[in-house]
């Protein structure tokens, strides 16, 4: 049962965000707001520091990546993802109540892996690593990959 009609959500690219070798696609996605709060993006920010690991561009890494910031109509959620290995999408995802911004807590081991909004950043995000650096003509385009960004209502 539904607990009310869907309504879309702004996803908008926010930053390309640098760390340690890292460069991070950030995207918002809100709850009946334009863009999460500022200190649910810098919660995030926080956690990617912790998670992605480091060289940023050994072990089959290209140091590049993205993190979702998603401020729910009951919950938050934090994706942080990277590409290795040519084709693999690495995957990490944190939730926690709406109200408690630094209660995030690693939740990937339950399964949860993304509702339909962060699907939708994803599905993006496989696009154009497969034509900025898969399928590229002229060989991987890392600058291409990091220039496609979405910013839609879903």
């Amino acid at each position: 049962m539904l607990t009310e009609p869907y309504r879309e959500r702004p996803i908008r690219f926010l930053e390309e965000w640098r760390h340690e070798g890292w460069r991070v696609k950030v995207y918002g996605i809100a709850y009946g707001r334009e863009r999460p709060r500022a200190e649910l993006v810098e919660t995030a920010k926080r956690l990617a520091r912790v998670r992605l690991p480091r060289p940023a561009t050994e072990g089959g890494r290209y140091g590049v990546g993205f993190v979702g910031v998603h401020e729910g109509r009951g919950s938050n959620f934090v994706f942080i993802d990277w590409w290795a290995d040519e084709n693999e999408l690495h995957h990490h995802v944190y939730a926690a109540p709406t109200d408690e911004l630094e209660s995030l807590r690693y939740v990937t081991p339950t399964g949860l892996s993304a509702c339909v909004w962060d699907l939708r950043v994803q599905a993006h995000e496989r696009e154009a690593w497969l034509e900025e650096v898969l399928k590229n003509p002229r060989g991987p385009d890392l600058e291409g990959y990091l220039s496609r960004r979405l910013n839609e209502d879903v």
